[in-house]
């Protein structure tokens, strides 16, 4: 562990934390949504790279075996266990639940759980249960999944769900009267700022019930800062405009920090012993766009408990998913 310059730690993750640092994770068993490519895969390889059993849920299959190769290398040089991939479409709620299914006939517990996979700035688009596509697959997917998963978790000592969340959060507002979008002029980014809103708040409540059910598991979230992934070039792609996805793609290699950077905040959450209740971490650099994993603040909008518990509610409503609680 690193200091801040000060010799302490205080109010920092680490100065320097980085993969080097990951507790032995030998007979944890860990589930990352999105682990074909970017953030995903670099979590993935990481934490099989540490020992333990990976999950890969992926949508795209011929994306999934090549990463999982990928993976599989990091997991033979550790000499630990052989990922796996599980099929995985968070824009289609039936998948969701089928993939919930299998990965609970696969395992006797699962010890984290990465709500990593997303989604940024598409045109608007529907899942196959109609929601605005980015509001059904970065929050409502994965209200869903881990709320089928929740027996699969409580089984685990320790259980920790981990949500990635984005500094777009500062400037998302949920809007209750229309959150898919089905009035009103669409806006690509205000829709991405309400999920990554939603995200914060979903491990608020998602914390908050599992202390009221007398329950060990930890909720927390953490966000990349500004990393290169293929994340914001499938906007413009969608929208057919090459020029734009070129520029998005030259920027990104220029300023963005590389996936292994980025995935730090999250790996940090999911591993180590001191991540405490709803937790948010993020880079530790200016404007938390690079640097090393830190504690980092979140808006007002995303500390509002209240708006926490009535999006709780929403999700339910829409997703039809209620968490099973001892």
């Amino acid at each position: 562990m690193g200091d801040d310059g000060t010799g302490t730690t205080k109010g920092r993750a680490s100065a320097r934390w980085g993969t080097g640092d990951i507790p032995d994770q030998t007979g944890r068993t860990v589930l990352v949504t999105g682990a074909n490519s970017g953030l995903g895969l670099a979590t993935a390889e990481a934490l099989a790279g540490a020992g333990a059993r990976v999950l890969m849920a992926c949508r795209n299959a011929e994306k999934a075996a090549r990463a999982l190769e990928l993976v599989a290398a990091h997991a033979a040089h550790r000499g630990g266990p052989e990922p796996e991939v599980v099929s995985l479409d968070l824009a289609d709620l039936a998948s969701v639940q089928a993939c919930a299914g299998v990965v609970s006939g696969l395992v006797e517990r699962l010890d984290v759980l990465v709500n990593n996979a997303g989604v940024m700035a598409l045109p608007l688009r529907r899942t196959a249960d109609g929601f605005e596509m980015q509001f059904g697959t970065n929050h409502l997917g994965h209200f869903a999944l881990t709320g089928h998963l929740l027996p699969t978790l409580l089984r685990a000592d320790v259980p920790r769900v981990v949500n990635v969340s984005s500094n777009a959060h500062k400037f998302g507002k949920i809007r209750w009267d229309d959150p898919n979008w089905e009035r009103g002029r669409y806006s690509k980014w205000q829709a991405y700022g309400q999920t990554k809103l939603a995200n914060l708040l979903f491990s608020s409540e998602l914390q908050r019930r599992a202390l009221a059910g007398a329950t060990k598991l930890v909720a927390a979230s953490a966000h990349p800062g500004y990393t290169a992934t293929e994340l914001s070039s499938a906007g413009p792609s969608m929208s057919g405009n090459k020029v734009m996805g070129l520029a998005t793609s030259f920027f990104e290699r220029v300023a963005g920090q590389p996936a292994v950077m980025g995935a730090l905040p999250q790996l940090y959450a999911a591993t180590m012993p001191d991540v405490g209740p709803d937790e948010y971490f993020g880079p530790d650099g200016p404007g938390e766009f690079h640097g090393h994993p830190t504690r980092v603040g979140r808006s007002d909008g995303a500390s509002n408990l209240t708006e926490a518990t009535r999006l709780w509610k929403l999700s339910e409503r829409l997703t039809s998913v209620t968490y099973p609680w001892p």
